[in-house]
């Protein structure tokens, strides 16, 4: 099976088009040796990806026919990546400040939202009366005058 279609077949990547596009940029790797999308992968073989900024290494265990479901994939690869790689991934989405910085750029539908649950909550929402709001009564005023 060439690797382009294997590497989509255990679901490694989403499409056949983003997994020869990934081995034409050199990011995956048979042995020591970079491959081409045509490059026929057999059992026993070491296939190494990078993604996401890590090394993977999977081993192949045996050819799928076509695409597996998800619970199949077991039976098929075998993950020997370092736990190391792991490591600097798990570090790395912690690191991530998902957040965009405060004053930079449109607010996001999240930001919205929390935008328009304050302005709704807001107490000055409350007040009708905005003398009231503000502390002066013109109630008083006339109370005093009498």
């Amino acid at each position: 099976m060439r690797i382009d279609k294997f590497l989509w077949s255990i679901r490694f990547y989403k499409t056949r088009t983003i997994a020869t596009e990934e081995i034409k940029k050199n990011r995956v790797s048979i042995g020591e040796g970079t491959v081409k999308s045509s490059k026929e992968v057999k059992e026993g073989d070491v296939i190494k990806i990078r993604k996401n900024q890590i090394d993977y290494k999977i081993k192949v265990i045996q050819i799928p026919k076509s695409r597996i479901g998800a619970k199949l994939v077991p039976l098929h690869i075998k993950d020997v990546t370092d736990k190391e790689q792991y490591e600097l991934l798990k570090l790395r989405k912690m690191s991530q400040d998902y957040y965009r910085n405060r004053g930079e750029g449109r607010p996001t539908k999240k930001d919205r939202r929390d935008m328009d649950e304050y302005v709704e909550n807001d107490i000055a929402s409350d007040f009708t009366d905005w003398d009231d709001f503000f502390g002066e009564s013109n109630d008083s005023d006339s109370d005093d005058e009498s």
